[in-house]
């Protein structure tokens, strides 16, 4: 499964039923990742960090500075030093 980017939407999606989410918000050149959600039914299988992973990777792309109001990309950025410049 591939993340899916939706900018209209401000999110990125998994195709789970329902919906698999990392949900952002733009403002002034940073990005605030402000919600993830996986159903029960599929948590467990990696596919919230695939969800952040995309996301970061975007931002980075962008340029975008990340503000992880998300306790989940919180924790995901403190796990992979790699993306902590973005922070």
């Amino acid at each position: 499964m591939t993340p899916q980017h939706e900018p209209g939407r401000q999110r990125f999606t998994l195709p789970t039923t329902p919906l698999s989410v990392l949900d952002y918000e733009l403002s002034a050149g940073r990005v605030v990742f402000t919600h993830t959600g996986v159903p029960p039914a599929y948590r467990g299988q990696g596919l919230a960090a695939k969800l952040v992973e995309a996301g970061l990777q975007w931002a980075r792309e962008e340029g975008l500075k990340v503000v992880p109001a998300c306790s989940y990309v919180q924790l995901y950025i403190q796990r992979h030093p790699e993306w902590q410049n973005l922070v």
